[in-house]
This record gives C-alpha cells, structure tokens and sequence, in this order.
C-alpha cells in the first residue's frame, strides 16, 4: 500500500515542482491574447471557463489507455508503476503542455502544422498523414472497447453498440464544441472520480494484499521482454502521442496562457494517477501476474475491468465503475474523428464554420473509420502502440527544436525525445508487426537511431538564429 500512494505522491510532487520548471522555462505571457478570442467562430474556437476545459481535456486524453494499457503492464510487475511515475512526470506531461501551448502560439492550429514549423514541411506532410491514421486507429480502438464492455454488461449485441457509438461519434465530431463535449464532459468528471477512489478504496477496506509479488524484477508470465514492450504497451499512462492530437482541441477554447501550466500538463498527471490505480488493481486483486494473465484470456482487459469492478464494489458501484471506464474511451474517440475533421480542414484550407462543410469532411471519415472497425481490435491495438509513441517522439523534437531557436533550456524536451526514439526504432526493429529481429540487434539500432536524432539536433541548433515569438504568431 505505501508503494502506492508513494507513486502517488511523487507524481502530486512533480506537478508542483518539474511542472512549474517546466512552465517557466517555457514563458508564458497572461497578457497574450489567444485564439480562443482573436479567432472565436462559435464552432471550434470557443472560450472556456479552465475547470470545464480540464475536465474536457483529461476525459479527451484519457481514453483506455491508462486502464487497458496499464492492466496490461502490470504482468510485468510493480515496476510497471515506475514508468508510469517517470514517464508522466518527465515524458507525457512534458509533451501534451508543448502540444498545447505551440498550438495556442500558432493559432489554435493542429498538430501537424506545429510540427512542420519547428521541423520543416518533410515532417509537416508526413505528420498530417501519420496524425490522420493515428486517429483513425484511436478512434476505433474506442468504439470496439466500449462496445465490448457494453455489450457484456447488457447483453446486447456488440455490433449494436458499435453502430450506437459511431452514431454518437458522428454528432459530437459535426457539432460546435461547446454543445456536447463542452456541455457533458464535466458532467463526467464525478463518475471518474467515484471509479478510481471507489476502487482503490474499497481494495483497501476488503483487506487485499498490495503487490504480492513487490520486486522490480520482470514477472511477465510469458516471458516477454520489459524492454521496450512495456513502454509501448501502457503508453497513455505515461506518455501518449495521442494526446498532441487533442490538445490543439482545447488550445483553441483557452482564454489565457496561464491556464496551459493545469490545463495540459496537469490533465497528464491525472491520467498517471488513474493509470497507477488501474496497474495497482490489476496486480493485487489477482494477486499476482499469473492469475492476472488467466483472468485476461478470460477475455481480455474488459473482463478484468468488469470483474474488478463488480467484486469490490458490488452490482451498483460496480455498474457505475464501469459506466465510468466505459466514458473515457467514448470521450476520446469522438474527439479523435473531430481532430481529423480539423486536421484535414486545415490541409485544404476549408473553413469549418458551415455545417455542410464540417458534414463533407466528416462522412468520407466515418465511412473509412467503419471499414476499419472490421479488422481484429488485437492487430489494431498492437499497430496504435507503435503510432501513438511514434507520434509522441516526433512532438517531443519539436518542442526541443521550439526551446533551441528560443535560447531555452531545451533538454526538457530532448531527453524524453531521445528515449521515446529509441523504444519505438527498438520495437519495430523487434515486434513481429516490424521486422521480426533478435532484441539485442533491435536494441542497438533503438539506440544508434536515437544518437542519430541528438546528433542531427545538435548540428541544427548551432546553425539555428534565434527567432522572435512574433515570427512564430505570423506562421
């Protein structure tokens, strides 16, 4: 127990101490109008008061990646809450802050666009059809999840939640952002509070052991390497490229930038602390990783969560737990159809304003999201880890080439940058959907990849002048 609230505490800790460092190295200016207000069009670009938009953002973020991934993670053991700490903490709170406050700096634009400013058009082109797949793959990992869940839950055919689910998605994508998802997400927020301290609540008071197995060690049942699958594996929980494409959503709603400091790397920090509880009830109500391992081929992450959920807290709260991660999953896939709606608005310059146009962009989306939806949810799950930390990678560069042209400490963002490279380099090089090579040999070229990158980054900062904000406001 005191394993886990010490985890706890440190991710608590370095919100109020690395998150501000982080905050001020960066520089925000209060007195900055935002797009939010310069660029308000009553669709996309809506002011927000900050509590609503945290609240929107951490449902957006959230997904079932720090459930399902971080269940996941824990057959590798408690060192699994480990990376969720350090990763949050230095990693994914760093990256989803950056991702949000370059948007606000360059007009509320996409991901994409930010990322082609601070690395070039090579990597604008690419980022827009890489963010594009991304969010197609998010977007149907979360209506098969759900749909899984509340297929068990009511008996009604998986198939029918899918299609009630995409027909949700559908509205929330076309519709101006403060009608549903700035009305309802809120409203959420308690049944998220209710499942994560309901649970770990109750594990306590039921007289569960904590971490029966409490070693650092690898105790994966079947023996899978640690390095690099866990890192990819629990991903949202620690950092998530993902997350990049949602931010820009609510860099368009913030009214000032001195909410980006809670606003998105905090969002990041609530995630860690849910995806700790999900790792922590994975471990210790089983406990252990090979019970866990029996429980999920029961029938996957769902069944665990729907077991966990109606044991501790009996058929109501179980209900409502459930309820609950059946919410984070749905409030980020709608918001993933409606960042490609923008993503591509923003590709061919289409106003988003008019209704048919919104309704062009968003039909052919659906269309291919659907067809998508027909292949096996364990390909597709294992095809978005790889992208989603790909994607985190790439952000990462870009908001250390961002504090290279501003004279700013810029190792915040190159540290993790360089280790999110060499995992995904390391895990394709490995993972049968990649090349299928011996983890050593995939190893190394994780790491050379990744000197690569700092070698190529540093040459370019000795030839970059330094540029004004104004410049960066005028792209």
């Amino acid at each position: 127990m005191l394993y886990f609230f010490t985890c706890v505490a440190l991710l608590v800790g370095g919100y109020f101490f690395y998150g501000k460092a982080v905050d001020r190295i960066f520089g925000p200016e209060p007195s900055r109008l935002t797009p939010a207000t310069t660029l308000a069009d009553g669709v996309d670009y809506v002011g927000m008061s900050p509590k609503k938009i945290f609240l929107v953002q951490l449902l957006n973020i959230a997904g079932l990646g720090p459930i399902f991934g971080p269940i996941l993670g824990a057959l590798y053991g408690p060192s699994a809450l480990i990376w969720i700490v350090i990763g949050s903490i230095f990693g994914g709170a760093v990256h989803d802050y950056f991702s949000g406050m370059l948007s606000i700096r360059s007009d509320g634009r996409s991901i994409p666009d930010v990322v082609g400013y601070e690395l070039g058009n090579g990597f604008k082109h690419f980022m827009r059809l890489f963010s594009i797949v991304l969010l197609l793959l998010v977007g149907v990992v979360f209506v098969l999840g759900p749909a899984e869940l509340l297929g068990n839950l009511t008996g009604l055919a998986v198939s029918a939640w899918v299609t009630i689910i995409f027909c949700y998605y559908f509205l929330a994508t076309i519709l101006p952002v403060d009608k549903i998802i700035g009305r309802i997400y809120p409203l959420f927020g308690a049944v998220l509070i209710f499942m994560g301290i309901g649970l770990i609540t109750a594990l306590i008071f039921k007289g569960y052991s904590f971490f029966p197995e409490l070693t650092l060690s690898n105790l994966h049942p079947k023996d899978l390497p640690m390095w690099p699958l866990m890192f990819i594996t629990i991903a949202c929980g620690a950092i998530s490229g993902f997350h990049a494409t949602q931010s820009p959503l609510m860099a368009r709603c913030v009214t000032n930038e001195k909410y980006g400091y809670p606003l998105f790397y905090g969002s990041m920090i609530g995630e860690g602390i849910i995806a700790l509880i999900w790792a922590t009830l994975g471990m210790s109500f089983y406990n252990g990783s090979s019970a866990l391992n029996a429980a999920l081929g029961q029938g996957g992450p769902a069944y665990v969560v729907n077991e966990i959920s109606t044991t501790l807290l009996g058929p109501l709260g179980g209900l409502l737990a459930i309820i609950g991660v059946i919410i984070l999953p749905i409030s980020s896939g709608d918001t993933a159809f409606r960042s490609a709606r923008l993503i591509i608005a923003d590709i061919i310059n289409l106003s988003q304003k008019e209704f048919l146009k919104r309704l062009s962009l968003a039909i052919p989306l659906f269309v291919l999201g659907f067809l998508i939806s027909r292949v096996d949810f364990e390909i597709i799950w294992r095809y978005f880890g790889w992208a989603n930390q790909t994607m985190a990678s790439i952000v990462l560069w870009s908001a250390a080439a961002y504090l290279a042209k501003h004279s700013k400490f810029h190792w915040i963002a190159t540290a993790p940058a360089l280790f999110m490279t060499a995992v995904v380099m390391t895990y394709i090089s490995y993972a049968g959907i990649g090349f299928g090579l011996p983890l050593g040999v995939s190893t190394i070229i994780g790491v050379m990849s990744s000197l690569l990158c700092l070698m190529i980054f540093l040459i370019k900062k000795r030839s970059i002048a330094v540029v004004p904000e104004a410049v960066f406001e005028a792209v």
